[in-house]
């Protein structure tokens, strides 16, 4: 697909200010590394590489090929992007002979224009091929998974990625049709799942949390988040902000955890004898959560469910920084 073909799908990034705000980009920090780990179509990047300075570098990673032909459209010396999961930071780092970066900004989840798109395969309200991959050269589609897998797979899958409580009874009516025909299209999943699932929340589809579920399985997104956060706090330099802005409580509950557990390190009984300056110290330090605001929400009803996470990388005790 062409860059006129991708721009034609309208996105609105989330928390675009708000997030690049927590960056930190001011005095001695706009020359910095920074990393944006999900381009999309580039509204964080665009907006970070106006506060960078002349000696400042951002590096970006997106899986999909439509974001990386909008990222080709960037002509400026500072910016270089991956095309590759943002679990690959390490390595994307040190091939670049970089150490250390100065912010790290994740922003979770899907982009409008791959929801919007029928033939990526995300949507359960327009009818396309059950593709589901952010990255269309490499993997299986969800229609092959849901071919081959067993039903207790994908009665797992469902029920923990999509926290589906009808996830026994969807794994049973994906199985039976699919000895009669193949699951080929998100119509036919859609179809499927409304059938089974007899009550939602209100103005919810009965789909949707199947279609998340599937989506996050095959596209590895917690497993690669997990990876990512540990990446980016090792790479990160005394100072540095990780910024992560997540649309559903599976993986705000992993930047959460991950977070706290780095602000909070967990201390030796008191009553032992430990003078103060051995003990235990935190990592980092919790910077702010941040939702949407109702006006946000207003003109994008899709931020609605968006949380925002910042913490602070710490110096290590005795540093001078």
């Amino acid at each position: 697909m062409n860059v006129e073909t991708v721009q034609q799908y309208q996105h609105r990034t989330v928390l675009l200010d708000e997030a690049v705000d927590a960056l930190a980009l001011e005095g001695e920090r706009a020359d910095g590394i920074y990393v944006d780990g999900t381009f999309g179509r580039g509204g964080h990047s665009r907006l970070i590489l106006q506060r960078l300075g002349a000696g400042g570098r951002l590096l970006a990673f997106d899986k999909d090929t439509q974001a990386i032909a909008n990222a080709a459209t960037i002509n400026d010396t500072r910016f270089d992007i991956a095309h590759d999961s943002f679990a690959t930071l390490g390595e994307a780092l040190a091939g670049r002979g970089i150490k250390q970066v100065n912010g790290v900004l994740l922003d979770l989840g899907i982009s409008s224009p791959q929801v919007d798109d029928a033939t990526r395969g995300f949507s359960f309200r327009a009818d396309g091929p059950l593709d589901m991959r952010m990255d269309t050269t490499r993997g299986i589609s969800a229609a092959e998974w849901l071919a081959t897998e067993t039903e207790q797979k994908i009665e797992k899958v469902i029920r923990e990625y999509g926290e589906e409580r009808f996830a026994f009874q969807i794994a049973k009516a994906i199985a039976a049709r699919r000895a009669v025909e193949p699951i080929s299209s998100t119509r036919q999943l859609a179809e499927i799942v409304a059938r089974t699932v007899k009550t939602r929340e209100k103005g919810k589809d009965p789909a949707t949390r199947t279609f998340q579920a599937i989506r996050i399985f095959i596209n590895k997104e917690l497993e690669e988040l997990e990876v990512v956060l540990g990446e980016a706090y090792k790479h990160l330099a005394p100072h540095g902000r990780l910024v992560v802005i997540s649309f559903h409580s599976l993986e705000d509950r992993i930047v959460k955890q991950f977070m706290v557990g780095k602000a909070n390190v967990p201390q030796p009984d008191r009553r032992l004898p430990i003078r103060a300056v051995d003990l235990p110290q935190p990592e980092m330090k919790l910077i702010a959560r941040i939702k949407p605001s109702d006006e946000e929400i207003s003109a994008n009803p899709r931020s609605r469910s968006a949380v925002m996470r910042v913490a602070e990388r710490l110096p290590a005790p005795g540093v001078a920084q």
